[in-house]
């Protein structure tokens, strides 16, 4: 329970179902950070009648989330948190805290619906139903042994609908704000926060054209992400985007619209949900974004840790760092870390 809306409506749902039901909030904020998500998911476990626990976990979040999200930016790359967030900390801390309390299932207010089929007795991770909603490119590491204890009471329901419920009863999430990306980030100055930890990511250094020509001078490269237009300071007749950025050298390199746009890219840090390993191309669409169109690709194994990944139309903006998700219609078939635009 996050002291959010979803995770609380997930609780009542549960219990009005007859399951004996346990609320845990996961501490992985600074005391001061954290204090208020666990105040109201205190307030929201008494209001349902359910025991409430916390699991701390600021050390372990520290470690593998916000190290790794400045390290990333460091070497000129954006990351995701939430899934990281996701695979590294939240899954395996409520896992364990479900082991010391006996419980037999996890509960999450994920948009998103897992089943097991009939036919092979195997899991699989599905869309949600709201499609404005639908949480499942952030859950693409889930491995059989996890999903077989994961319940995910929203998976078939709206927000709107899940806000009426909270407000129907009286919790104390019902009007919360969503919550954001980086949570972990003070107003959303993520410049400042890796700027502190990685002073060498703000030192300044030259914005290149395509040839090498020297543009101007970008203030640091974590202040800039592939795509990205705005906050260059240079004048072009035409305007120009981030295309790449080369950590090795402090060097932004920019380029048209159309030069943000690639059809190929290499993926590792995989985890496939529908088979244990594949051997021959296969055709799936690709989500190179939470927010991002799938876009029909072509994904072919290059080891066991890489894959290419060959669109049938251009994608803008491929960014090393984000997740690529890869889906059959509403199942997801399973993701991985974007490593570099381009070919194996």
């Amino acid at each position: 329970m996050s002291g959010g809306v979803d995770s609380s409506v997930a609780a009542a749902l549960l219990k009005e179902q007859g399951c004996e039901v346990v609320g845990v909030t996961i501490r992985v904020k600074p005391a001061d950070g954290s204090d208020d998500d666990i105040r109201v998911a205190k307030s929201v476990a008494d209001k349902l009648g359910i025991d409430h626990h916390t699991a701390d976990c600021r050390e372990l979040f520290d470690k593998e989330v916000v190290d790794h999200f400045c390290s990333e930016y460091g070497r000129g790359r954006t990351p995701n948190p939430c899934v990281r967030c996701n695979e590294h900390v939240k899954f395996a801390a409520l896992l364990n805290k479900a082991r010391e309390l006996d419980a037999e299932f996890v509960a999450t207010g994920h948009y998103a619906r897992i089943e097991r089929l009939g036919s092979s007795g195997r899991y699989q991770l599905k869309k949600g139903s709201d499609g404005g909603k639908d949480q499942s490119y952030f859950l693409y590491f889930l491995r059989q042994d996890i999903m077989e204890r994961i319940l995910l009471p929203l998976g078939e329901m709206k927000k709107e609908r899940v806000r009426d419920i909270a407000k129907s009863l009286g919790l104390a999430s019902a009007d919360r704000d969503e919550s954001q990306d980086v949570c972990f980030v003070a107003r959303g100055d993520y410049r400042g926060f890796v700027g502190a930890r990685m002073p060498q990511a703000g030192e300044p250094g030259p914005i290149l054209d395509r040839q090498g020509n020297e543009l101007g001078r970008h203030q640091g490269i974590l202040s800039y992400t592939i795509g990205q237009r705005k906050g260059m300071g240079i004048s072009a007749r035409e305007p120009l985007y981030v295309t790449g950025i080369d950590a090795k050298h402090n060097a932004i390199i920019v380029g048209t619209k159309a030069d943000v746009y690639g059809d190929e890219l290499v993926a590792s840090n995989l985890n496939w949900i529908e088979f244990d390993t594949f051997e021959q191309p296969i055709e799936l669409k690709a989500k190179i974004r939470y927010r991002h169109r799938e876009g029909e690709a072509v994904v072919t194994p290059i080891s066991n840790s890489e894959v290419n990944v060959k669109f049938a139309q251009p994608q803008m903006a491929i960014t090393p760092g984000q997740a690529v998700v890869f889906y059959n219609g509403s199942v997801v078939v399973g993701g991985g870390t974007i490593e570099r635009v381009g070919g194996g």
